[in-house]
């Protein structure tokens, strides 16, 4: 569960105050797929950063599984963020030099998992890259990048995925194999937010979080036609 409650962020610099988050309110349950969409300048980044911990709220609170995020010191942050958060980048963020097994494993050895090599390969024969363990990005197409992104992400059986633009640097087809796929993990209970400027893909979610200027202007379940 996630709770957010009058979130608002203001970045601040000598001569200049902006705010990018004003006073948001929202819950978000286990097992939902939520997409938020925006212009640029609406905040939605913004929102992925906080909801992800990578960056506190100036006020309000962000609860994460009845957890106050703004009550953590900054090791207790990092230790959430690697457990109970993946993370899904539309540029991928894989190690050039490791391979998919090496890249998928990281979380755990940061979180000094004793059988990380083998919880790394049961997350990448989730995703269907079994077989391409031992590749190394360069060896890996889009789609395969991207499914071992996905992998790196499930190894902590976080409580929230949160994947930014993960169809950007997609083909069309491609970016429908990786939304197939998180529809395979959302039936599983996964929770998803997923961040996209496209509307073909927001439609996918079961629920859609429209912004503007900082504030939520929409929140409505997304009706099947």
């Amino acid at each position: 569960m996630i709770e957010i409650e009058n979130l608002s962020k203001t970045y601040d610099s000598d001569t200049l105050s902006v705010s990018a988050l004003r006073e948001v309110n929202f819950q978000i349950k286990k097992g939902e797929f939520v997409a938020i969409m925006g212009p640029s300048g609406s905040g939605k980044s913004t929102l992925m950063n906080l909801l992800g911990c990578l960056d506190l709220p100036t006020s309000g609170k962000y609860r994460l599984e009845g957890i106050n995020i703004g009550d953590l010191k900054p090791n207790q942050l990092a230790e959430l963020r690697n457990r109970r958060i993946g993370f899904v980048f539309q540029s991928f963020n894989l190690l050039p030099r490791a391979t998919a097994l090496e890249n998928t494993e990281l979380p755990l050895l940061y979180g000094r998992v004793s059988n990380s090599t083998e919880i790394a390969m049961q997350a990448l024969e989730r995703v269907g890259l079994k077989h391409r363990a031992q590749h190394k990005p360069t060896e890996l197409s889009g789609g395969e990048k991207q499914r071992v992104a996905i992998a790196r992400a499930l190894v902590n059986k976080p409580a929230i995925i949160l994947a930014d633009e993960p169809t950007g640097n997609l083909d069309s087809v491609t970016g429908e194999e990786i939304m197939s796929l998180f529809h395979e993990l959302n039936d599983e209970d996964v929770t998803l937010i997923l961040v996209t400027h496209e509307t073909e893909i927001a439609q996918q979610a079961k629920r859609i979080i429209q912004m503007k200027d900082g504030r939520i202007i929409k929140d409505q379940a997304v009706t099947l036609c």
